[in-house]
């Protein structure tokens, strides 16, 4: 364990998502001390500058949604949470939100602590995790609540899950009934390839989920987070709801707003196999822009990646059937710059916006902020010195992702981390790593984020107020 640095960023371009200003930033024990013009901190011994002279100083990146160490479909995911967390510092990334998912008869507190035991020992920046509500019984629903209050920060969202389970449950078989059937034809049709995947995904079917779970969570005034946005009509879903006023978050992925599902119907079966992902991404290759353009205005809000890395050798488990091939793509490390290059180079979005829809929107909606998502007085020291102006190609032969494919494969970025730094440390700077196993570190985070939960709140004091005024006469 080594003293966190004394850090003097000097000569850049603070942007936060409300404002960029020239400004230096002076850190020590983790933390930002001072942000302002030509800081000069005492004494000078032990102290490590940095010369962000025409670069952004921008917070670190926050992933919402990865799988790193994850079992699935036969095989565990490709990137650990050594491997996964190094490759986000080198895109500069910060954080990522993880998913602890309970197989079942598995407790929520079982999974947290599996999780979390898989993690602490290799990470190499702070994380946090999502615990998912996978199956149900009545020792779930007894037991449940209890456990919310360990493990889950944003209990009422996934009580949400948890109250309206069985009805929304009878929905979700509708669903997989639907899908089911038409597997069935395309195996019997002869289409057993990576296309079948898509073929038998509709995109009806993930925007009737994404309106029933806006509608759901509109009835008992509960704010709600869509998880990776894939297509047009899932997003206007979102965007209705949100201009009617709902409490709703949409997350599209690097993947999505980078590439498409035209991938599907590569004629190399391993190429093809690669993108297969649930929901899957969208043929339609003006998908991607419609997205970023969705997230550039606020109608969409946070940009994940669902990373989940499987290789060749292990998607080849579906070759004869597209329906065994193990679901997942990577992002993590190329998330930033993909959403820099098509949304801020192409003239989307501005830097202050990208700051927003890379890290202080996740921030605010999962209560971290502003601890995290932005670079204050008091602000953990989650910083990336950002070359705008830099190019690189992204190539699994360069990545440092433990995948053998990239789905971003020659991809020209312009916008490159040039240092990263975790809590105060610099953990990667000009193409060198200084990261150790397990130095990045677990963040509880509170219930009921102010950012979320302020509208929710009024509405239901309102409804009180009406209600008490409006006595109902049997």
């Amino acid at each position: 364990w080594a003293a966190p640095q004394r850090l003097l960023i000097k000569g850049g371009r603070v942007v936060n998502d409300d404002q960029s200003v020239e400004a230096d930033v002076y850190v020590e024990e983790g933390v930002v001390q001072e942000v302002g013009p030509n800081l000069n901190p005492k004494p000078p011994s032990g102290l490590t500058v940095l010369d962000a002279t025409n670069k952004l100083v921008i917070p670190g990146g926050i992933d919402t949604h990865t799988h790193l160490q994850f079992p699935f479909m036969g095989t565990t995911s490709k990137d650990d949470f050594y491997t996964g967390t190094k490759a986000a510092v080198a895109g500069g990334t910060t954080m990522i939100i993880d998913f602890a998912v309970p197989q079942k008869g598995c407790s929520l507190i079982e999974a947290f602590n599996k999780w979390k035991g898989w993690a602490d020992p290799k990470v190499c920046c702070d994380y946090a995790l999502h615990v998912a509500v996978t199956w149900w019984s009545d020792k779930v629903h007894t037991t449940g609540i209890f456990q919310f209050h360990e493990v889950v920060p944003q209990k009422q969202m996934v009580l949400l899950q948890l109250e309206l389970y069985l009805p929304y449950n009878t929905c979700t078989c509708k669903v997989y009934l639907a899908d089911k059937e038409s597997i069935k034809k395309l195996l019997a049709m002869g289409i057993t390839g990576p296309e079948g995947h898509a073929l038998s995904h509709n995109e009806d079917v993930e925007a009737e989920a994404t309106h029933r779970a806006i509608a759901i969570a509109n009835t008992v005034n509960c704010p709600l987070y869509v998880v990776h946005v894939m297509s047009k009509s899932s997003a206007r879903m979102i965007t209705n709801a949100r201009n009617e006023g709902k409490v709703v978050y949409g997350e599209p992925i690097a993947a999505g707003l980078g590439i498409d599902g035209t991938n599907y119907w590569n004629e190399d079966w391993a190429h093809a196999a690669a993108h297969v992902m649930s929901p899957p991404l969208s043929p339609d290759p003006s998908t991607p822009d419609f997205l970023m353009n969705l997230l550039a205005n606020d109608d969409l809000s946070v940009v994940g990646t669902d990373n989940c890395t499987f290789d060749t050798c292990q998607k080849a488990l579906g070759k004869d059937d597209f329906t065994k091939i193990p679901n997942g793509l990577n992002g993590l490390e190329d998330r930033m710059s993909v959403v820099w290059e098509k949304g801020v180079y192409s003239g989307k979005m501005d830097e202050n916006r990208f700051v927003a829809v890379t890290s202080t929107n996740a921030a605010k909606i999962f209560n971290l902020y502003p601890k995290k998502g932005r670079i204050a007085v008091g602000s953990d020291a989650d910083i990336v010195i950002w070359d705008p102006e830099a190019t690189r190609t992204i190539s699994a032969k360069t990545h440092h992702q433990a995948n053998n494919f990239n789905v971003f494969e020659g991809m020209v970025c312009h916008g490159v981390p040039v240092a990263t730094i975790s809590r105060g440390k610099v953990v990667y700077h000009d193409g060198v790593f200084n990261v150790t196993a397990g130095q990045g570190k677990y963040v509880s985070r509170p219930p009921f984020p102010p950012y979320v939960y302020e509208r929710v709140k009024q509405r239901e004091e309102e409804e009180i107020k009406y209600l008490e005024l409006s006595p109902v006469e049997y």
